[in-house]
């Protein structure tokens, strides 16, 4: 990019093509006037032709002011740029209130990569932010390309012909179909970008050394020895040779191409490297090299320019400061990493940020047999994350799990988009580490959050993620995934030869919330036939999904004819079965299945685990993971009455009246919450007695008089409210009493509202925290509550039953449902009101906090007593969420992926 600062900062963007190169997107200035003449020379004539619907075959200097002088309101231009060179402009110039013309142009050399609909993405999302509603576009008819665009975008489109060219007019109002598409685009570039880094058949290593206990030395000796079957070139400007291969002086001197390199040079001269790089025309960098934002501000900034550096050259980048990746595919085996192994063939795909962990989880994967298809160890993962990688995952034919050692998230909420989608197909088991102190390691310095732990747990099982502890549990879990299938209920049954092991087994079970419904004790002395029978019983029963296996051996006896059982009914069966099989962990050889891809064992081989609490462990959760796949998530739903447009300007003028923020107003609240639906009883403040007793006769009598100070809010014995007021007499009474209470303090303050019906208390609140954007959370008002922590938390956008499980999420559902012979209440508005608030959040970024309480809760409706909200401006747009762009730091302090 240009060293100029954007008019509009937040429309700059580094995106992805189709083919996956990193690209750069932003407004266009008027010092791009030289850089779009170049532009425009090197574009056909027919393209000109197309634009302009007559030759054209130069920009006159009118033209060139024209087009780079824009208000970013009413006429807008975005350019895209590979390493500065614009290849592609787009613009929209306004032509009414709400309607704009569109049109765009391609370099002729880059048509066919995408440009054109990420233009038109960007256009549009800044245009709905001025108010711009409908686009119009002038194309001929012979330009198909162009008319094609516009239709695939998933925008209704109608158009119509006038004096040889079709005016294509359409709404740019995001519909479901429109941002189906552009996610649907966004996971194939991102999958692409990655696939080219997996799937290299050339690798160059910067940094190759002679010397033994050297990094470049192993990279390449890892290469070499993992037999990969594509090209290795060594370079090191100062030898001849390395390990046998001959050493280039710069990436530009090898003959062949180049798809990735991998860097193991000193932090100083990586930006240097990555010139010669970018000037190879490589894919991927891989930066083993340690120095960056895991030491401190200056390693920081050098890693901001190694990130800036790296996507304005077109590359993706995996580390700085990382193990490398793996592609244990037959026809590859590339061990691009510092691991001296590879790791067997297998069905899982893992990501890992810490290269010393990566070390001992692909030892791990090796001791138990769990085969890979692919590793990847993202180090200080500045550019390619963990995102990125559930993208590619999710249409890899050779991956069937995956696995996520995430020591930090920089991007929750596209984290929670991409997983809830790629979860319905695969299963992802995460451990998230630091989950008692939101610890973060150095050189993942990630945006603040004062989320707590329970709205991080919920973004996972809101997105069907299998979140677990430790490694040891995601190896259990990944192993009966890999090889077994999944469980169609919560009913196991158990085969063994020690009632003593079984009956920890039947307590496991219980205490996981699986149902033990045919435990059969064989007795020490069964032997292969006693244990066929039994398992071939249990598994054929109508009230089995799943079976535990458990052998102790008599003496004497290597289990190898039992372990043959095992295979052979494991192989057959469409129920999983797990084994605590001669203390062993993973996947015994006894217990595997031959594997027709290659692998080290194939689908229906049975894993064994060496404590039998392990096993029913591992089967509760994959029961969780089951029946959240197998049921409906519900619809995103946009109410038709939310007047998000009126909610936007009541911020915009509170925000315009205070610039810093502000409380927002008794008023103010009304209105704000009428806007999505939710309707607030009114209440009047008064300052004393005699403005007291006016608002009861104004609201009729049969009123209450509460006190409202933060100190008083939620108290359990509801000292601070005065209800069934009828009359002057009493109010004046109730002021007197409450006044004078020695709880009372100076600066409290008092209001007057009608007496609501009786009902159950509970509480709603909106956020918006730096990290993972909106949140909502629900809980029973009071403070028991509080005290326990029992409230659970959504991340918008929010289903219907998202909005459902949030409730029973809670310990204290019970109580909402008819807990001992009360009458059940109206859970169905207690769904609607959190769908309405998620929807409001979702929107109105601006809203720092909103709290709804109390709301009382009854069988036929809720009342809505009480809320506050505050409001300060905010940088956050919610764009990316109709837009495809790459995360970029927020800060210096941010290397966010």
């Amino acid at each position: 990019m240009t060293s100029e600062v954007s008019p509009v900062e937040h429309w700059e963007a580094d995106v992805l093509l189709k083919d996956g190169r990193v690209a750069q997107l932003r407004p266009i200035l008027e010092a791009d006037a030289e850089r779009l003449v170049e532009f425009y020379s090197r574009v056909s004539e027919q393209s000109k032709y197309f634009r302009f619907f007559a030759p054209y075959p130069t920009l006159s200097d009118k033209d060139v002011t024209r087009f780079t002088t824009v208000d970013n309101d009413r006429r807008v231009a975005f350019v895209v740029t590979l390493h500065a060179t614009i290849i592609g402009v787009g613009r929209y110039d306004a032509v009414g209130d709400d309607e704009a013309e569109v049109a765009f142009l391609v370099e002729d050399a880059h048509q066919g990569r995408g440009v054109g609909q990420l233009l038109l993405e960007h256009l549009a999302q800044a245009g709905r932010e001025r108010g711009i509603r409908t686009f119009v576009a002038d194309v001929l008819p012979s330009n198909s390309r162009m008319q094609q665009i516009f239709r695939e975008m998933g925008y209704q489109v109608d158009g119509m012909v006038d004096g040889g060219v079709t005016r294509l007019t359409f709404q740019i109002e995001p519909t479901d179909l429109a941002v189906g598409v552009m996610r649907a685009r966004e996971q194939r570039a991102e999958a692409a970008s990655i696939e080219r880094i997996f799937r290299a058949r050339s690798i160059a290593v910067i940094g190759a050394s002679r010397r033994q206990d050297s990094i470049g030395q192993a990279m390449v000796r890892n290469l070499v020895l993992g037999d990969f079957s594509g090209s290795v070139y060594a370079v090191n400007s100062q030898a001849e040779a390395v390990s046998g291969l001959p050493a280039y002086k710069t990436v530009q001197d090898i003959p062949g191409e180049v798809d990735v390199a991998i860097v193991a040079v000193p932090a100083d001269s990586v930006s240097d490297v990555v010139l010669d790089c970018a000037a190879k025309g490589v894919h991927g960098l891989v930066v083993i090299s340690a120095g960056f934002a895991e030491e401190g501000p200056e390693g920081r900034q050098r890693q901001r320019t190694l990130l800036g550096l790296s996507r304005s050259y077109g590359l993706r980048l995996i580390g700085p400061n990382c193990l490398g990746f793996i592609n244990t595919a037959p026809d590859l085996q590339l061990n691009a990493s510092l691991s001296p192994s590879m790791p067997p063939q297998g069905r899982v795909g893992f990501f890992c940020q810490s290269g010393a962990l990566g070390t001992a989880i692909l030892e791990s994967v090796s001791r138990r047999g769990l085969g890979l298809s692919t590793f990847v160890s993202a180090g200080n993962r500045a550019d390619v994350s963990g995102n990125d990688l559930l993208q590619y995952w999710q249409e890899d034919d050779s991956t069937e799990v995956i696995l996520l050692y995430l020591e930090s998230i920089g991007n929750p909420r596209k984290f929670s988009r991409i997983a809830r989608r790629v979860s319905r197909t695969k299963p992802i088991v995460a451990v998230k580490s630091g989950r008692s102190t939101q610890g973060v390691p150095v050189g993942h310095t990630v945006k603040r959050t004062s989320a707590p732990q329970s709205a991080v747990d919920a973004m996972f099982r809101q997105a069907g993620v299998i979140q677990v502890d430790t490694l040891d549990e995601m190896f259990d879990v990944a192993q009966l995934l890999a090889h077994q299938p999944l469980p169609r209920g919560n009913r196991i049954s158990i085969v063994g030869n020690s009632d003593a092991v079984a009956l920890i087994v039947a307590d496991a079970a219980s205490a996981a919330g699986l149902q033990v419904t045919d435990p059969v004790s064989l007795g020490a002395d069964a032997n292969a036939d006693d244990f066929e029978a039994a398992i071939e019983h249990a598994i054929a029963s109508p009230d089995t999904d799943a079976l535990v296996a458990v052998y102790v051996p008599p003496l004497n006896t290597s289990g190898e004819e039992v372990a043959n059982v095992l295979a052979a009914v494991g192989e057959q069966s469409d129920k999983p079965i797990v084994s605590t099989f001669l203390g062993s962990e993973g996947v015994p050889v006894l217990l595997r299945v031959p594997d027709l891809l290659g692998g080290s064992a194939g689908r229906g081989s049975v894993p064994s685990y060496a404590a039998p609490e392990s096993a029913v462990r591992a089967l509760a959760r994959v029961v969780n993971y089951a029946e959240w796949a197998a049921k409906d998530h519900g619809d995103f739903h946009i109410a038709l009455d939310h007047r998000t447009g009126d909610a936007r300007t009541l911020v915009r003028q509170v925000l315009s009246a205070a610039p810093r923020g502000a409380i927002l107003s008794t008023d103010q609240v009304h209105a704000l919450l009428a806007c999505y639906g939710i309707d607030l009883w009114t209440w009047i403040n008064v300052h004393s007695r005699d403005e007291a007793i006016a608002a009861g006769e104004k609201l009729g009598w049969d009123v209450v008089l509460k006190a409202g100070s933060e100190h008083l809010r939620t108290r359990p014995d509801l000292a601070h409210v005065w209800r069934n007021i009828r009359s002057a007499d009493e109010m004046g009474e109730a002021w007197d009493e409450l006044t004078t209470w020695k709880g009372m303090r100076k600066d409290t303050k008092f209001f007057v509202q009608r007496a609501a019906a009786d009902g159950i208390p509970v509480s709603f609140s909106v956020t918006e925290d730096p990290l993972f954007g909106p949140l909502v959370s629900f809980g029973l008002a009071g403070a028991p509550s509080e005290l326990l922590g029992d409230r659970s938390y959504g991340i918008p956008p929010l289903t219907d039953l998202d909005a459902e499980a949030m409730i029973r999420d809670l310990r204290s559902a019970p109580l909402l449902y008819g807990y001992r012979g009360s009458d059940t209440v109206d859970v169905d508005v207690l769904q609607d009101i959190i769908v309405r608030l998620a929807a409001m959040k979702d929107d109105l970024p601006e809203i720092a906090e909103l709290d709804l309480e109390p709301v009382l809760v009854h069988g036929k409706g809720y009342t809505a007593l009480s809320a506050r909200a505050k409001v300060v401006p905010s940088a956050d747009r919610r764009g990316e969420w109709y837009v495809r762009r790459l995360s970029q730091p927020a800060s210096m302090g941010d290397t966010l992926a």
